[in-house]
This record gives C-alpha cells, structure tokens and sequence, in this order.
C-alpha cells in the first residue's frame, strides 16, 4: 500500500481470531484421526499420517491467510489486503464515504467482533468493530 504524502496511519489490524476456530478444528479433527489410525495395523497408519499431514496443512494455510490480511485506516483512505500468492487490496476513499454500517452479531457482541460496511466494501470479522467506525466517522468528518 503506497501512502499519499501528508497521509498518516491511523490504524492497522488482522481480523479478529475467532476466524481461525473453524478452520483450526477441522485440523485438529484431522490429526485426532490420524493419530487414532497410527495404532491400527499396517497399512493403516500410512492413511493416518496422511490425515496429520493434511491437519497440519490445513492449519498452516488458514493461520497463513489470517496474518496475510490486513484492515488498514489511514486519513485518507480504508484499505483491506488480502491473499499470499494472489495479493488483492480492496480500496475506499473516506472522502467518497457517504455511509458507514455495523453488523455485530450476539457472539460478535461477546468476543469483540463484527462486520464492517463502508460504502461498496464489507470487512467481516473486524475487532474492536465499534472504535473503528467511530474511528471512520471522525476522519469522515474531518476530511
């Protein structure tokens, strides 16, 4: 992400952790599995460290994805990065913002997350998801 000149950060962060759990128990499932097959008889246990393997892939790829995407506020612009291979950044000016929304579910509530809708972009998992649209409306205001 290149900054305009007189452009300054005004916040970075990583979705929130909760979207690792899904993905994090399939993974866990998985190496469960394998461990369960390596105590069976032969030609089982190859299936089993098959299953670890694919357990440990699957962790290492969604914990990968999770630090590869970032929200970023700077005082010109809300900026979503996304992706290792296909890098994609998703852009809306503050200035073209005409509306900000927040979706926050019962769990959301609970655990610190929600959604964020900034004109035609949509952030799923924002933490702390209230001080960001605060944060968004107040730079909103004084752009």
């Amino acid at each position: 992400m290149r900054a305009i000149p007189r452009e300054r950060v005004c916040l970075e962060a990583r979705r929130h952790g909760i979207v690792l759990v899904r993905p994090l128990a399939r993974a866990l499932a998985a190496a469960g599995v394998g461990a369960f097959a390596l105590r069976l008889p032969w030609p089982v246990p190859v299936l089993g460290a098959i299953a670890m393997i694919v357990g440990a892939g699957v962790a290492l790829r969604a914990v990968w994805r999770w630090d590869r995407t970032r929200l970023v506020v700077t005082t010109e612009k809300l900026v979503l990065e996304e992706g290792v291979v296909r890098r994609r950044e998703s852009t809306v000016l503050l200035r073209a913002l005409t509306a900000v929304t927040l979706e926050r579910s019962l769990p959301g509530r609970v655990l610190g997350y929600g959604t964020l809708v900034a004109g035609p972009l949509r952030v799923t998992h924002v933490p702390g998801p209230r001080e960001v649209s605060e944060l968004l409306r107040d730079l909103c205001r004084a752009g």
